[in-house]
């Protein structure tokens, strides 16, 4: 039995993408074997893509008859306004489209899902969400750091580094005296403000930290450093977006559970 005969057979008890309808759709972290299977038979089902910046060559073609919507998003680049890609979504709909609106990692973790949700259901436009691989645990998987272990940490926090000044930007301060391991998303631009504001709130320069850049991809790079030198090594390595930046114990346990060559 082939793959595809298998991926088959796994998803015959879902729904079935109708005109008039929207599924928000994971992407993965970018290798295309983390897609789901679910999101894959999507795409196969869907005449029209909606897709982001992050989303491979190879995914997006698993949608050969859709006509293709190219939305992307990306740091200190001129982008599209979330406005205008919710008013895609609910005009393809409104035009019988069965659309699916693709983004990389999972949709409602730091990728507006929940506000493009929000928009269709004003609008009257059933959707559905599926899941996918968020990048944190995709990229820490393949950096070979676990995300939680016994006796190290029993949580982690998930949080944008994104926003300088606004309403979604984290109190960093709080989240350093909370003890747990931090995963930044975007974090790369405002980089040095949310290490002070890290230090302010109690870790010391000596926290292991690891910046993941092109996670799960062939050019995947994993740079270590401590939270005392990130900034300067960040620059120094050359790092660049997409990159994850963790905080805490885990990374330390890189080494420890590595696996033998």
């Amino acid at each position: 039995m082939t793959l595809t005969d298998t991926a088959a057979k796994l998803v015959t008890h879902k729904p079935r993408l109708q005109p008039g309808h929207v599924w928000l759709a994971g992407a993965g972290p970018g290798d295309p074997g983390l897609l789901t299977l679910e999101v894959l038979d999507a795409l196969t089902q869907a005449d029209a893509l909606v897709h982001d910046a992050l989303v491979s060559d190879e995914i997006v073609a698993v949608a050969a008859q859709a006509e293709k919507f190219f939305v992307g998003k990306r740091g200190g680049r001129l982008s599209i306004p979330q406005r205008d890609i919710n008013a895609l979504l609910i005009r393809l709909a409104k035009e019988g489209r069965k659309v699916v609106r693709l983004k990389g990692g999972h949709p409602t973790v730091f990728a507006r899902g929940g506000e493009e949700a929000a928009a269709l259901v004003e609008h009257g436009i059933p959707y559905r969400i599926l899941p996918g691989v968020t990048s944190a645990f995709g990229g820490l998987a393949s950096a070979g750091i676990p995300v939680t272990m016994r006796g190290v940490n029993g949580a982690v926090i998930l949080a944008t580094g994104f926003a300088a000044v606004s309403d979604d930007r984290p109190d960093w301060a709080a989240l350093a005296r909370a003890g747990h391991p931090i995963i930044i998303y975007m974090g790369l631009t405002h980089l040095a403000e949310t290490v002070a504001d890290l230090r302010a709130g109690g870790l010391l320069d000596d926290t292991a930290c690891a910046l993941i850049e092109n996670a799960t991809l062939p050019e995947q790079r994993t740079v270590v450093a401590t939270l005392g030198t990130l900034t300067e090594t960040a620059a120094r390595e050359n790092v660049v977006s997409p990159s994850l930046i963790v905080v805490g114990g885990i990374v330390a346990l890189r080494d420890r559970i590595r696996s033998p060559q």
